[in-house]
């Protein structure tokens, strides 16, 4: 009687947990989709660049907001205003280089893309528990903020080819330890899920963007 309980019981977690995972990648297309098109609405509008200060007060704002309405449906409005804040603040960086060579964006949309896909089948497939990157994320965040302060004082141009590489490095441990959580149960908001692997995805593309552009010459 109790094994069979048990069966019921991870049968039941086995359904919520694909549940979860469904709705995170339905949620994350519509997301990554809206954002493209702010994007090229921006660009098309010609936004100016927002300021760093105000970009900042607007990531970190709208990302507590979503966190505290997750489980309402206002968590899915506010997801979505996210994504646009964030589809309008990088469309001047994604103008100059459509605007230098359009072969740059491509590439790295072509190379975000192979990079998420292989990195997301691989958890799912293998369910491999990468929480132990959960710290090394939290460093990667305290390094983080010690670049920018330490960028209001040193010129960090000549470092930008490593510090681009370790964000990449950093988005990918996001990325596997989101969908991780989904996979093994710990994550069950799909809206919390959704929009930690889009802020993944967002920090892989924009950084190998600027490696594409540095090796081809044309930043």
């Amino acid at each position: 009687m109790q094994s069979a309980r048990l069966a019921v019981a991870s049968g039941a977690q086995a359904i919520e947990i694909n549940s979860v995972l469904r709705n995170t990648y339905l949620l994350l297309s519509g997301l990554i989709g809206f954002c493209a098109v702010c994007t090229a609405i921006a660009i098309a509008a010609r936004v100016p660049y927002i300021g760093f200060f105000p970009y900042l007060i607007g990531v970190f704002g709208l990302f507590w907001i979503i966190n505290r309405t997750a489980h309402s449906t206002w968590g899915l409005f506010w997801s979505f205003v996210f994504v646009a804040f964030i589809g309008v603040a990088i469309a001047p960086f994604v103008a100059i280089y459509l605007h230098q060579n359009p072969m740059i964006v491509v590439q790295a949309l072509a190379l975000t893309a192979s990079t998420f896909v292989g990195l997301s089948m691989y958890t799912i497939v293998r369910r491999t528990d990468f929480s132990w990157l959960g710290q090394f994320i939290t460093v990667a965040l305290v390094v983080t903020l010690g670049l920018v302060g330490l960028s209001f004082f040193v010129d960090l141009s000549p470092w930008s080819l490593l510090i681009a590489g370790f964000f990449v490095f950093v988005a990918c441990a996001l990325i596997l330890f989101q969908t991780s959580r989904v996979v093994l149960g710990g994550e069950r908001n799909y809206v919390v899920a959704a929009i930690g692997i889009f802020v993944g995805i967002y920090i892989l593309f924009m950084n190998l963007l600027s490696i594409i552009g540095l090796f081809s010459g044309d930043e």
